[in-house]
């Protein structure tokens, strides 16, 4: 593990908003690895551990299966490597622009759900005066 500040998983639970059952699920899974272990066997998290589970914390909403969201951060992983090869970026590059639109499509389909449920809220609340 690098010099990084390191964090233990109550930590990381607490800055991301999320429980210690889905980061050791989101580990068992192999979504996630933690940096690195205490002596003592703790999980220890680092800044960059920290950004990654924030970006499956923002892909579970729009409904990404646990396979895409593993795809998409090895992408991630893949892009940041410097010793990647050049074709194996593009590459990466190309599906997150896939990813990046399918997104967009599943939070346009998001809006257009809140939408119908304001408008029924609207018609209970007419109903209810």
């Amino acid at each position: 593990m690098s010099d990084e500040p390191v964090m233990q998983i109550g930590e990381v639970a607490t800055r991301t908003d999320l429980s210690l059952r889905s980061l050791r699920h989101w580990e068992e899974v192999g979504l996630l690895k933690p940096s690195g272990r205490s002596d003592g066997g703790f999980r220890l998290y680092t800044e960059a551990d920290v950004d990654k589970i924030l970006v499956i914390r923002r892909m579970k909403p729009l409904g990404f299966s646990l396979d895409q969201m593993r795809a998409v951060m090895t992408d991630i992983e893949t892009i940041a490597d410097p010793a990647a090869e050049a074709k194996a970026k593009e590459t990466a590059h190309d599906r997150l622009r896939a990813t990046q639109e399918d997104a967009a499509d599943r939070r346009d389909e998001l809006v257009r759900q809140l939408a119908m449920a304001d408008e029924f809220i609207d018609l209970l609340s007419a109903r209810l005066r």
